[in-house]
């Protein structure tokens, strides 16, 4: 067998030595032998392995002002084509040996177990899995440099043909050295922060440009597979996985998403879509000239010598008269000769479809149209059913508004039965609540704005709505009835999230309650969505305790929902890093409480996360393919249920990590000053990324500070704090103690146990605390300097229980694949670091912001550092 790796490390050396000779090119011998002294004083280092490098110090301070944007953008560019580089790889078929899917194997092993074929098909047809997209700030890359790095894969695709001419491979090679000569001349940094209307556009053009092909692949894949297995295959509107976005929809804390960005979203969504319809309708016509048909769609056609065409020509008319009505911005809601809901497409496609098979024509029908078929039942007019997320606060100041503007008193001040019952009340009125004359403030009127265009889309459209903070059932029926008086005609699902520990902790005992509403359960239909947030529970109280609390409250809701006999999907707001609930998706669902999946699923991917998995058609491809094995696998053969002395050594490690956590950050005075000095995070604050702001306040301390940031600093830094701190204390004291044999239990038996400390393990091995101890010598006071050697103890000491647990002797010896993926970016990284440290020295010495070649190269490391670690926020 080939050398796989061998076979990454010589893409990155090609992609390499381009980017070097564009960098002489471009800017000359000196500056290029500059670039590669630093670069090989890094490497250098990370071989001496002795934690410091002052050859690549001095290089680094020697350079000139002017040096430092060139510096910082040769290593960005070297990272970002080593991670296109390693996602091709993913996806590579040279030099590997086929072998079965991890579907195949799902399947296979399911059915070994003595699982009905008719209850595996079964399954699989009514898998629900929506992945929804967020726009959250980590994507440091711009679109038109994703599109440049896009062509660089394709690239190297063909490069990896065997049977390539000398002049074949000559002309790639050409193509390949003026894609990276033209990533290198393009800014790698948005000049501007993006609008929410942008962001959207970028979730579109994922879809545009890898899901659109890669969802009809992974059908057919997944079709063959089952047929395979258990002799049906999938039905052909089918739709195991299906996308959601929050791109124009998450308005918490966020004033940019307005109800005119919401609407504007929408609309650009069905434009969108109708468009690739459109492209999808200039393959299907052509190819659809058979003129067999059955009679009835003959006779709809007027008896047309090419029927099908004559049918997908009137399709074809009623998209570009919706696209031209969508550029106008007209209502394409109020005429039915505008493309409105996804049966208007899928019925003359369907019609078509049923011809050709009943006419003997199903190998044609199982071709492009049947991708068609799939992509209109998978993404529908609008791409992605769009979510709405807002703070209870801003329904509950609505409310009071209006009951203030009726003289019934104030609606904030009453207590939660006086609130139940005068919702129930209006809930169950046939008359208006809201007066003529009403004149709310405009907050509440942005509130009921945005009502208001929710309730003129149709339901295929919308997604949930999600509710911040909700702590009671008045939170849900109040969201509920301000939609009905603002016209929805149709049941939205109203989604509670619960995201902070007290929240987790007590979301069992507030959905028992609204689940004793009879009003509310009628609502739903026998199907309640709640979401699980990730990253407020691990900012607040530490990694360990809010798994562990993230953990019961499933188990408890599942619980509570079964007696109810509901169905309950659980919506995971995870984050990409390992802080804010990140890691390998099949590990994850796979380690969630047994009967929590039940083949449903809603999570949330974020950030640079949608490109990693996402965008490249074979890397998405892949990506469906873990959710649906995962979700099939956890609902079809459950991990066990944790067995007593494992819940009491958990809630023994919870209550250690948890003031272990908190004593640091909330109790010890020097930690702010500490985090504000270390790391960038008041910088990050000038960094153009996402369309929301750093925090939810402008004024306010770390506590006021949003996850996302929270944990992009600490990385920034290498210290990785969010994913660890607490966990050691506790991990080393249960080992220490009387639980030594029960954690060993637990890692074996318990895939829960396993996947933390797997996820533990991964962010530790991206610590780096020689880096960190660089930052604080360059930029911590001296008396704050105790508290990193502290924390810095405590990290090794996190890192020599986990090796404990795992029977390793190094960090990743079981994960190759990783530990090279790391040990790859480390000397490219490295110097993006040392030079960040020192730009920060030199920012805080000045006026901040003044030197705007200073500012840019700061911006660049940021950026580099990002793509570097990959999973920062």
């Amino acid at each position: 067998m080939s050398d796989t790796h061998g076979l990454l490390r010589e893409n990155v050396r090609l992609l390499g030595s381009l980017l070097g000779d564009t960098i002489r090119a471009h800017l000359g011998d000196q500056m290029f032998a500059k670039v590669e002294a630093i670069r090989a004083a890094a490497k250098q280092g990370r071989l001496a392995d002795s934690g410091e490098n002052p050859a690549l110090l001095a290089a680094l301070s020697a350079l000139e002002d002017d040096e430092l944007v060139p510096v910082a953008r040769a290593f960005n560019q070297f990272l970002n084509l080593a991670n296109i580089a390693e996602q091709y790889h993913r996806v590579r078929r040279r030099g590997r040996v086929p072998g079965p899917g991890m579907l195949a194997t799902v399947l296979s092993r399911a059915v070994a177990g003595g699982v009905a074929k008719e209850d595996l098909a079964e399954l699989a047809g009514n898998l629900n899995i929506e992945l929804v997209l967020t726009a959250h700030p980590t994507e440091i890359a711009r679109r038109t440099q994703i599109q440049k790095y896009d062509e660089v894969a394709v690239l190297l695709g063909e490069l990896d043909y065997d049977e390539l001419s000398e002049e074949e491979r000559a002309a790639l090679l050409t193509r390949l050295r003026r894609c990276v000569a033209g990533a290198w001349h393009t800014n790698d940094i948005r000049t501007v922060r993006p609008t929410p209307v942008e962001e959207a556009r970028w979730g579109f053009a994922v879809i545009e440009n890898s899901l659109w092909q890669a969802v009809p692949d992974f059908l057919r894949g997944f079709d063959r597979e089952l047929l395979q297995h258990a002799g049906r295959g999938l039905a052909t509107l089918a739709t195991p996985v299906r996308f959601a976005a929050w791109m124009g929809g998450d308005r918490d804390g966020n004033p940019n998403v307005t109800s005119q960005v919401t609407a504007e979203v929408l609309r650009e969504a069905r434009w969108m879509a109708a468009d690739l319809y459109l492209r999808d309708l200039a393959v299907l016509i052509p190819e659809l000239s058979m003129h067999a048909a059955l009679p009835d769609l003959k006779a709809r056609t007027d008896d047309a010598p090419e029927p099908y065409r004559a049918l997908l020509r009137v399709l074809r008319t009623r998209l570009r008269a919706t696209r031209r009505a969508l550029d106008a911005r007209q209502d394409i809601m109020a005429d039915d000769q505008f493309i409105r809901t996804r049966s208007d497409l899928l019925e003359p496609l369907q019609a078509c479809y049923t011809s050709l098979c009943a006419c003997g024509l199903a190998e044609i029908a199982n071709g492009n149209l049947l991708d068609t078929l799939r992509r209109v039942a998978c993404f529908g007019v609008s791409l992605t059913c769009l979510d709405i997320r807002q703070d209870a606060g801003r329904h509950t100041e609505a409310l009071n508004e209006l009951t203030l503007a009726l003289g019934l008193g104030s609606y904030a001040d009453w207590d939660e039965p006086a609130r139940q019952e005068f919702l129930l009340r209006e809930l169950q009125s046939q008359r208006p609540l809201m007066p003529r004359n009403f004149a709310p403030s405009p907050d509440v009127a942005e509130v009921l704005a945005t009502c208001q265009v929710i309730a003129g889309q149709t339901s295929e459209v919308l997604g949930s709505y999600i509710i911040s903070m909700a702590g009671q059932p008045s939170d849900v029926l109040a969201v509920i009835l301000l939609l009905r008086e603002c016209g929805i005609q149709y049941n939205l699902p109203v989604v509670p999230l619960f995201e902070t520990l007290a929240d987790l902790e007590h979301a069992p005992e507030a959905m028992r309650r609204l689940l004793d509403v009879d009003w509310y359960v009628d609502y739903i239909q026998g199907h309640q969505q709640v979401m699980i947030g990730y990253s407020d529970s691990a900012k607040g109280a530490g990694k360990l305790s809010a798994t562990w609390a993230q953990y019961r409250a499933q188990e408890a809701l599942v619980q509570i929902c079964a007696e109810q006999d509901i169905r309950l999907t659980l919506f995971h707001g995870r984050g990409g890093t390992v802080g804010r609930g990140g890691g390998p998706a099949q590990a994850a669902i796979f380690s969630q409480p047994p009967g929590s999946v039940n083949g449903s699923l809603r999570v949330t991917e974020q950030g640079e996360v949608i490109r990693h998995k996402f965008g490249m058609p074979a890397i998405a491809c892949q990506s469906m393919e873990v959710y649906a094995s995962a979700v099939m696998e956890a609902t079809l053969m459950p991990p066990p249920a944790p067995q007593a002395e494992w819940r009491r050594v958990m809630d023994e490690l919870s209550a250690t990590a948890h003031p272990a956590y908190t004593g640091i950050v909330e109790r010890n005075p020097q930690f702010v000053p500490y985090f504000r000095q270390l790391t960038p995070e008041q910088e990050l604050g000038r960094l153009p990324l996402g369309s929301r702001p750093a925090k939810r306040r402008a004024a306010g301390g770390v506590e006021s500070l949003r996850a996302i940031p929270w944990v992009f600093a600490w990385t920034q830094t290498r210290l990785m704090l969010p994913a660890w701190l607490g966990c050691g204390e506790a991990l080393h004291a249960a080992r220490e103690g009387s639980d030594a044999q029960q954690l060993d239990e637990m890692m074996r038996e318990w895939p829960f146990f396993r996947s933390f400390i797997d996820m533990l393990e991964m962010a530790l091995a991206k610590a780096d605390p020689a880096i960190t101890r660089f930052y604080e010598q360059r930029l911590v006071e001296a008396s704050l300097r105790e508290l990193g050697e502290e924390l810095r103890a405590r990290l090794a000491e996190t890192c020599d229980v986990v090796l404990g647990l795992l029977q390793h002797e190094s960090l990743l010896s079981g994960n190759a694949d990783l530990r090279q993926s790391i040990d790859l970016r480390n000397p490219y990284i490295d110097p993006l670091h040392y030079l960040q440290a020192e730009l920060l020295h030199r920012e805080r010495q000045s006026n901040a912001g003044e030197n705007q070649s200073t500012d840019l190269a700061l911006m660049i490391t940021m950026a580099g550092i990002a793509a570097g670690l990959r999973n920062t926020g």
